[in-house]
């Protein structure tokens, strides 16, 4: 009786050991979308998932646990794979706001993968894998980053605008200040690409970002039509 106690000790030890490896810390998140002409309009190019072109709006790229230093966890969990089937009410709003642009054409489900793999797994403290993607469509619907840039009159015309414009414009509408990423497109200028916000590790409200990525635009950038 007493050895089977001891054995018993030991596997709870080792199961309480193995979950503190799992449950990684983190300070916030970055959430991050797109846009797709950025994506696509550069000397790389794009592949339309097979779906077909999504719409001209911000996609989803990914929600990102990250430290106040700048660093971040990733690939948290090897014992938590993708498993699309708890995924089955989500499916067709993840392939509407979180479509893969990258060749050859697919149906996003690698893209989603590699999102949980690499970052959703390091946020399992807080958050499950429903919950994870989930949460990043919330933020999605809830940021309507081309709605506000619009309203203050900045539309994907392929004109350039004022960086510290189009920062100002997103701050008026969802009140925190974005990092904005921006790529080259085929002829090397500067285009908006990637927007970030910074959410509470809940997942579920924005804050100011404790930190920015490393990185800057131009003055000036081009906002290309999709």
């Amino acid at each position: 009786m007493k050895h089977n106690c001891s054995i018993l000790f030991k596997l709870l030890i080792l199961q309480c050991l193995s979950l503190l490896c799992v449950s990684q810390d983190f300070d916030f998140f970055y959430f991050v979308q797109q846009w797709p002409a950025s994506y696509c309009d550069t000397k790389q190019s794009c592949c339309y998932p097979t779906s077909g072109k999504p719409a001209a709006d911000f996609s989803i790229h990914g929600l990102w646990p990250n430290f106040k230093d700048g660093s971040y966890p990733s690939n948290c969990d090897a014992d938590s794979p993708f498993n699309q089937a708890e995924l089955s009410d989500l499916s067709s709003n993840m392939q509407k706001n979180w479509p893969s642009l990258a060749c050859p054409s697919s149906n996003s489900v690698g893209f989603w993968t590699h999102e949980w793999v690499k970052h959703g797994t390091c946020s399992e403290s807080v958050l499950d894998q429903h919950g994870y993607f989930a949460s990043a469509l919330n933020l999605k619907q809830r940021s309507s980053l081309l709605q506000s840039l619009n309203r203050a009159g900045i539309e994907a015309d392929g004109k350039s605008y004022s960086l510290q414009n189009l920062k100002e414009a997103i701050k008026e509408a969802i009140g925190y200040t974005p990092w904005i990423g921006c790529n080259a497109d085929a002829s090397g200028n500067s285009q908006l690409y990637q927007i970030y916000l910074c959410v509470d590790t809940s997942g579920s409200d924005f804050i100011e970002c404790p930190v920015f990525p490393k990185g800057k635009c131009s003055s000036a950038i081009e906002f290309p039509s999709f």
